[in-house]
């Protein structure tokens, strides 16, 4: 699946989830496509990148 990115010279771009995160976390982009219309980066909520430290108390047994 791609993503429509636009980037801050108005160029837009279809790329991958990979390189969409890539784009995201250097701010490569201002905007990309969801499917309810265009998310605004560092406006717009944005999932973080997960993290496989976990942090907080152990519950499982």
């Amino acid at each position: 699946m791609l993503i429509c990115v636009r980037h801050s010279s108005g160029k837009l771009e279809q790329v991958s989830p990979r390189k969409l995160q890539k784009l995201i976390e250097k701010r490569r982009i201002v905007q990309f496509m969801r499917s309810n219309g265009w998310v605004t980066v560092g406006f717009d909520p944005i999932r973080a990148a997960c993290s496989d430290q976990f942090i907080g108390p152990e519950r499982r047994s």
